[in-house]
């Protein structure tokens, strides 16, 4: 039987939600399967760990300590007092998140009004973007330099219009490099009271030895601050959702705690993320092997011609030479997904994990295939 369709309706809407871009999301198994007729899928487009997680981590969720029946801690008492002993931080500067995502909008929430301003980069990870838009405030973005890294000279100009929050990532995604030690010292001392610097730190794990650590950076800057770190990537967790902010001072942590849900850590992951610290061991040898295979990729990348961003993190931004969107297609045809990007005047972009290397074995051939047409 047809069905009609129901007229557009009247109640009045949140401006500020009803605008916002949508959020770029890596496909899903179950419709790249669907879309390429093949069973054996690459997941080259989300960033997860090829390695999965820590053997720690699956026995703990195994044992009697996960109790799903039960309520989580809503403080996540322990994972903030593990992790404030492993980055010598107190504990009250820090907040726990259902991914550092959730941070990035109850971050928002806490310190934003409408028509406040927010500088952040392009390229951008969505959310830099979308949770300040969704508490209405205007977002200036400052794009990469031809040679693909940070602008350093326009975000200190921004910078100095004291906006409310800067959103940094570092290492940038989706783009890849990393601030050295002279930059991100360049940028704090740009920053003036009455703005947050929020370091987003996701893929700090996989940089270069010798990289600079936000926390131990900003602990003596003087500026306010918070650093955003996730469990998702180096430690294999994505599908369980936990990640954290490290907060100047105790009463920005406060507020920002109060801007997120109850119990919005859940058990499992509280369990898995306490498991995952502590086996670090663990976490740094999949970061060494997905940093040589990081080489390997962008030498390979950088035979077909593509320009390759540098990249610390634990995939390659490239300028594809054509329409990204058309060559994602392609290589889903083969049953590899990886992400065109879509941001105006960045369509010739393409960002790709850094997987197995049997994953990126077939990602370059499929590339030599499609390139020899």
């Amino acid at each position: 039987m047809e069905q009609s369709v129901k007229p557009a309706s009247s109640l009045p809407l949140n401006p500020h939600i009803a605008a916002l871009p949508p959020y770029n999301a890596g496909m899903n198994i179950a419709m790249a399967r669907a879309l390429s007729g093949r069973h054996d899928i690459a997941r080259l487009a989300s960033n997860e760990n090829p390695d999965g997680c820590s053997p720690t981590v699956m026995a703990a969720l195994a044992s009697s300590s996960f109790e799903p029946w039960r309520y989580a801690d809503p403080a996540c008492t322990a994972l903030r007092s593990a992790l404030g002993e492993k980055l010598a931080v107190d504990p009250g500067q820090i907040v726990a998140g259902n991914g550092s995502e959730e941070m990035i909008a109850a971050i928002s929430r806490a310190v934003l009004v409408p028509g406040a301003s927010v500088v952040t980069t392009v390229p951008s990870f969505g959310l830099h973007e979308i949770e300040p838009l969704a508490a209405g405030a205007d977002v200036v973005k400052i794009p990469m330099t031809p040679e693909m890294g940070f602008d350093l000279a326009a975000l200190e100009t921004a910078i100095a219009a004291r906006p409310r929050i800067v959103f940094i990532s570092s290492p940038w995604n989706p783009v890849g490099p990393g601030l050295d030690h002279p930059s991100l010292q360049r940028l704090i001392g740009a920053v003036r009271p009455g703005t947050l610097l929020v370091l987003d730190e996701a893929y700090f794990e996989f940089a270069d030895p010798g990289a600079p650590d936000g926390i131990e950076v900003l602990r003596s800057s003087g500026i306010d601050y918070v650093v955003l770190r996730t469990f998702s990537k180096a430690y294999g967790l994505a599908g369980l959702r936990v990640g954290y902010a490290v907060c100047s001072g105790l009463e920005l942590p406060r507020v920002v705690a109060a801007a997120k849900t109850p119990f919005n850590v859940n058990a499992a992951a509280q369990i898995a993320a306490i498991a995952a610290l502590a086996d670090e061991s663990w976490m740094r040898a999949s970061a060494s092997r997905v940093r040589a295979e990081r080489k390997r990729a962008a030498a390979a990348l950088a035979g077909f011609g593509f320009r390759v961003a540098q990249s610390q993190t634990n995939f390659l931004f490239f300028d594809c030479k054509g329409d990204s969107s058309s060559l994602a297609t392609d290589l889903l045809k083969q049953g590899i997904i990886v992400k065109a990007w879509r941001e105006t005047s960045y369509e010739r972009y393409l960002r790709v994990t850094i997987g197995s290397p049997a994953d990126n074995d077939r990602l370059i051939a499929a590339l030599h295939g499609l390139m020899d047409r």
